[in-house]
């Protein structure tokens, strides 16, 4: 009689069955379990390639967010992304333009062509902006009345106002502002910056998102996902609180002793699988993505714990003021996750397109403003008092800005081909403005820089060459800018 040998697991048994069959079966589950280890072949930079791609190598065992070392000197070692999601308005912030006043109540010139707003008005008048300006610091950058407090930092500022995109509504231009591309489905930045170098940290995700407000983000969660890469790469979402991560305390009831133990068991029986099955490299993700979650239980909640600041600090973030307390607890939330070494932290102010203005931008901005300057003000000279910003790169920006024509005759259309941004930090020489826009600040005139050329900048900072960095999928190498995208050398030399 033949001996039968019983399959000792689930997976075993499909492995097995059918001629092999089975395991196209098993492949399936563990691809939309943890994302396609064993289908993709990742080459990490200055890493070996994976064993995936060659049954008869040993397994990998290294950690997919282990540190690895940039293509060159990095001058950022983290990066904050202020997102004002919704799209702030340059010429009520940044970029003043006197002809638009003289203008204003008028069609745009005719020399501008045939132009249509993206909710397809077309000759609405010219809506003049109320601002008062001023210039500040020792460079004299002109800021607005609207933000007194980030003007204290315009010595330390890059103001792009050159910025040029191409998602016409609010989904298209927030995808692309995360990944580069109009259409959903690429990995993030941060995704593309966890996965090129990695975390300091073993106890917290490399990719962290936070937003001012229960509402829905536009797009969701798409906007950190690792999209063809390994989830393992995607952001991770906290929130305020006791628990921020769902699910991630130990339950009720539950010791600590208790949870260690069945993890140890859970380890032991995934580790002697992994042994006798070295060609299937997605378990050792997932043994790793559990023991993640595990340390993260002690330090992820003392990482958003304020009660150790101090009222000094409070008050430099604007805490202590219903108006500014919201985003003042994710700017200092932020400085406290850089200090522990978060590679990549995306900070929303406006969620669920509170900057969008298509009426009552003074009011709406007035707001908006009010709730963000302090804030992000504290988070600038926070970081300059504690040595940080060298090494920390702070970016602030939203999805497109807003055009000089009027809509509803009280605010402002999309506008994706001339906006403003800015960086700090991270190598960047502050105190000066980049590129330009016509006299009515519609289009970017001089010096635009795409979404890819901010990408790549940002890249650039933190040591990574964007056509370097590359991730093969079904076949082809993917890169972080499509293949695109040039460095602003301006950002470094002023």
């Amino acid at each position: 009689m033949a001996h039968i040998t019983i399959p000792r697991s689930r997976r075993e048994f499909l492995a097995r069955s059918g001629a092999g069959f089975g395991a196209v079966a098993l492949a399936g589950m563990s691809a939309q379990a943890s994302a396609e280890m064993t289908s993709v072949s990742a080459t990490l930079p200055n890493a070996p390639a994976s064993s995936a791609t060659d049954p008869n190598a040993p397994a990998q065992s290294t950690n997919p967010v282990a540190p690895k070392t940039p293509h060159f000197p990095a001058t950022a070692k983290r990066v904050i992304f202020l997102f004002m999601e919704g799209g702030p308005s340059q010429m009520d912030l940044f970029d003043p333009k006197p002809m638009l006043n003289k203008l204003a109540g008028q069609p745009i010139p005719e020399s501008f062509g045939e132009v249509i707003t993206a909710m397809g008005e077309m000759k609405s008048p010219l809506l003049a902006s109320q601002r008062k300006w001023k210039q500040h610091g020792e460079s004299g950058l002109w800021v607005s009345d609207w933000l007194p407090h980030i003007a204290e930092c315009a010595d330390d500022l890059a103001v792009i106002r050159s910025c040029v995109a191409d998602g016409i509504n609010h989904s298209a231009g927030v995808c692309q502002m995360n990944s580069c591309s109009i259409l959903s489905g690429r990995p993030s930045l941060g995704g593309w910056v966890s996965y090129g170098l990695g975390s300091e940290n073993e106890n917290l995700p490399a990719f962290v998102v936070m937003q001012d407000s229960n509402s829905q983000i536009v797009n969701g969660p798409r906007n950190w996902s690792a999209g063809f890469m390994p989830a393992v790469y995607q952001g991770t979402r906290l929130s305020e609180g006791s628990q921020p991560i769902p699910y991630l305390s130990t339950p009720e009831g539950f010791s600590q002793q208790r949870q260690v133990s069945k993890l140890d068991f859970l380890n032991q029986l995934n580790h002697q699988y992994a042994d006798r099955h070295p060609e299937q490299s997605e378990l050792e993700a997932r043994i790793a993505s559990y023991e993640l979650a595990f340390r993260m239980q002690s330090e992820a909640p003392e990482a958003i714990d304020l009660s150790d600041e101090s009222e000094e600090t409070l008050e430099l973030y604007g805490i202590n003021d219903k108006k500014t307390a919201s985003y003042g607890r994710l700017c200092l939330l932020g400085r406290r996750l850089a200090q522990r070494d978060v590679r990549f932290i995306q900070l929303y102010s406006g969620a669920g397109s509170k900057w969008d203005s298509h009426d009552h931008i003074e009011r709406n901005h007035g707001d908006m403003c009010q709730g963000m300057d302090k804030p992000v003000a504290g988070l600038l000279k926070d970081l300059k008092r504690l040595g940080m910003l060298d090494d920390t790169l702070v970016v602030w920006g939203g999805e497109f800005g807003r055009t000089p024509m009027s809509e509803k005759g009280s605010g402002r259309d999309h506008n994706p081909s001339g906006f403003t941004m800015w960086m700090a930090g991270g190598g960047v020489k502050g105190g000066q403005t980049i590129g330009a826009t016509d006299e009515l600040g519609f289009r970017a005139t001089e010096n635009p820089q795409h979404v890819r050329d901010l990408h790549t900048s940002i890249l650039h900072l933190l040591g990574l060459d964007n056509m370097q960095l590359s991730y093969d999928y079904q076949g082809r190498p993917e890169r972080p800018t499509i293949n695109e995208g040039r460095f602003c050398q301006q950002l470094v030399t002023g």
